[in-house]
């Protein structure tokens, strides 16, 4: 499928893998895919602001990931996520929630630690289950519009039509499906 991706769209995913790489994820989420689209200046024409749709994106993730919808269903169950990432983080530290999920450790890793060298820079990063579907949806979108290559619009669009909180932080700042197609297929 990655035959079919136009350059910049190459470019986002590269980006996202080395994003995720670089902050020690243990995978591509769907958020790199979205800070990839930024970096690269995807968003731009639809006057999005950079900086505070980082800073959405980090609250989330200090939140666990937990979106706003999920913050309600638990709230309707009496429980107070916002008191929850409190207790959590006067026991661990603050962003504790945020903390990457641990990497499987070789020999050669534990290896470099110990020395005090970095990972190497082609260090695998499998993506992660939703940026999979969201690669997968980027297809079925370009497909539908009668599309022969899957550009940066088809990403942003995929991101759009999945629940999460790439779509949540970018409906924020009045960036839907609708608008996004209006104003970057023009």
């Amino acid at each position: 499928m990655f035959e079919r991706f136009t350059q910049d769209a190459r470019d986002v995913v590269t980006d996202a893998v080395a994003g995720a790489r670089q902050a020690g994820a243990a995978a591509v989420t769907e958020e790199y895919l979205l800070l990839a689209l930024l970096d690269r200046g995807a968003l731009d024409p639809l006057g999005v602001d950079r900086a505070a749709v980082v800073a959405d994106l980090a609250a989330a993730r200090r939140r666990g990931g937990m979106s706003r919808a999920d913050q309600e269903a638990l709230a309707d169950l009496g429980i107070d996520l916002t008191e929850i990432v409190s207790r959590v983080e006067e026991t661990h530290g603050e962003g504790a929630l945020a903390s990457t999920a641990p990497r499987r450790r070789t020999l050669g890793s534990s290896l470099r630690s110990a020395l005090g060298r970095p990972e190497p820079a082609g260090r695998h990063v499998p993506l992660a289950q939703g940026a999979r579907k969201t690669l997968e949806q980027s297809l079925r979108i370009a497909l539908g519009r009668h599309d022969r290559h899957i550009a940066t619009l088809h990403l942003l669009l995929a991101l759009l039509s999945r629940p999460g909180t790439a779509a949540e932080v970018l409906a924020d700042h009045g960036i839907t499906y609708a608008a996004a197609e209006a104003g970057l297929a023009a």
